[in-house]
């Protein structure tokens, strides 16, 4: 006695697949002060600019593919993907990982290869320049700030331009220190320092994604809390070979094996019972999709495997 209940996401219903336009604006911001940062490192010799403008480079690199892929996984899904290309999401979110990973590593390679042997910067076209970067990326935050909540890909976004905006707060503070007191190294420090703080957030990013891409349980999911919902519907005396995880942000689902009372299965029907887990489920735990099979009891002993 098999019997399937769900309720799938639309194609375009993705998280970050509504903050599109918004990716969009910051990438052309990004871009731009890609640019800025570039000039300003070539006219100031600061290498600290340069890890920047490299940083803000990348940036723009992982909201391209961001985008990219948000725009992939609003395609409908089909017989041979039937949950369309949303996890394309993720996948680009653990690019902006690997990315930002290895330019971490290069600036900070770089960053100590100037400490050793410092040289002359213009200071003066190196704060104006991170001035811009800094005004263009706080900009940036404030577009992305409510969608980094509720997609994974647009909070890999916004921890690119959050570190970039970290970067320029460290240029524009060596710039000062050069200004005044010519300490030339603070530019190497600085661009250290952006190195130091990009590594730990693709970290974060890139752990996030292979929770998604090992299907571990959905943040803010307990299934034992699952179980014992599902087990207060009426009609329903176990649960098992209960399973939940996330196809792409803002997409989780479920699926179990519940067992029923034969009397109450007679008397109610299958799609009472089945349409009191969905909407337990629905109502407390923000799963939308969601499998069930229904059984009578003593059905488990001939299952092949179970899982508790």
């Amino acid at each position: 006695m098999g019997f399937g209940h769900g309720h799938g996401a639309p194609a375009s219903g993705t998280a970050a697949y509504a903050y599109r336009r918004r990716m969009a604006v910051v990438l052309g911001i990004i871009v731009s002060i890609t640019l800025v940062q570039a000039v300003g490192a070539w006219l100031s010799g600061s290498m600290a600019l340069l890890a920047d403008a490299a940083h803000s480079l990348t940036d723009g690199t992982g909201v391209a593919v961001a985008l990219l892929a948000t725009l992939i996984a609003a395609r409908p899904a089909n017989a041979k993907r039937t949950f369309g290309l949303q996890r394309v999401e993720i996948l680009a979110a653990m690019t902006n990982a690997l990315i930002v990973g290895v330019v971490a590593v290069l600036v900070m390679i770089g960053g100590v290869r100037r400490l050793l042997e410092p040289s002359e910067i213009d200071s003066g076209f190196m704060l104006a320049a991170a001035v811009v970067g800094l005004a263009g990326n706080l900009v940036s935050l404030l577009i992305l700030r409510r969608g980094q909540k509720e997609s994974l890909n647009v909070r890999g976004a916004y921890l690119e331009v959050l570190g970039d905006m970290l970067g320029s707060v460290a240029v524009v503070a060596a710039a000062l220190v050069i200004i005044a007191t010519g300490f030339l190294r603070a530019d190497a420090i600085a661009s250290i320092l952006i190195g130091v703080m990009i590594l730990p957030r693709a970290w974060l990013l890139l752990r996030d994604v292979l929770n998604v891409l090992l299907e571990a349980t959905p943040k803010g999911v307990d299934l034992d809390e699952v179980r014992q919902h599902m087990l207060d519907v009426p009609g329903i005396v176990d649960v098992h070979d209960l399973h939940a995880w996330t196809i792409t942000s803002g997409v989780p689902v479920l699926s179990a094996h519940v067992v029923v009372d034969e009397l109450q299965l007679a008397e109610c029907g299958s799609e009472s019972i089945l349409d009191g887990l969905h909407d337990c489920l629905a109502g407390h735990f923000d799963i939308e999709h969601s499998t069930f099979q229904i059984e009578p009891r003593g059905h488990a002993d001939h299952e092949y495997a179970q899982h508790e």
